[in-house]
């Protein structure tokens, strides 16, 4: 007599977890040197910044970290590049969703006096250092603040809009540059009215010419 074979449902059928890409795999190994490089930069600051400190905080080979980037400056600029999130992209969704000057003046103010993260700001300053002696850092960290001049300048050309009369340009790096002196004088610890400047300031500028 022939054995019967059980059928199996379809929902009964385990179906093997799909393998993970190379390049998947790849971009996860970057990304984790990136990360541990943040780390590294955040903790210690520049000064034992290496790539053989970074794969090995990151626990991979240094070979491996060389793979992905050709050196120092490259896992640098990696850094500076995935500050963005954290950095340029919230003011430019303050400055850029819908609302009136003054709505989104307010939405800009709301976030620069937020606390900043430690972490944030002593990457910020790390960069800084590693920026006075590698050219290619100051550009790429150049770069980033041209970006992040730019939501200031839009910001006034929605003024400029509504009233007519102003440029925004000239207003945009105006504010720019007094929120950088401001962070400026933060970071050493001076104790600021730093909303109570902002707004003050804010309003100087969007005042109407005579």
């Amino acid at each position: 007599m022939p054995t019967r074979v059980k059928q199996q449902s379809p929902a009964a059928v385990e179906t093997p977890a799909p393998r993970q890409t190379r390049a998947a795999r790849a971009e996860q190994t970057r990304s984790r040197l990136v990360a541990a490089a943040r780390t590294l930069l955040a903790g210690d600051g520049a000064g034992r910044f290496t790539t053989r400190n970074v794969a090995a905080l990151c626990g991979v080979s240094h070979g491996m970290c060389h793979y992905h980037f050709q050196d120092r400056t490259d896992l640098i600029v990696a850094v500076v590049e995935d500050m963005r999130p954290q950095w340029i992209e919230p003011l430019a969704e303050a400055v850029d969703a819908p609302g009136t000057f003054d709505e989104r003046a307010d939405r800009v103010i709301a976030l620069l006096t937020r606390p900043e993260s430690p972490d944030l700001a002593h990457l910020h300053s790390a960069l800084h250092w590693l920026a006075l002696n590698d050219e290619r850092v100051r550009e790429s960290l150049e770069a980033e603040y041209g970006r992040w001049r730019a939501c200031f300048v839009r910001l006034f050309r929605v003024l400029a809009d509504e009233r007519g009369g102003v440029e925004p340009g000239p207003l945009g790096e105006a504010f720019a540059a007094a929120v950088d002196g401001l962070a400026a004088i933060e970071s050493l610890g001076s104790a600021v009215a730093a909303e109570h400047v902002l707004r003050t300031l804010m309003a100087a500028l969007a005042r109407p010419t005579a």
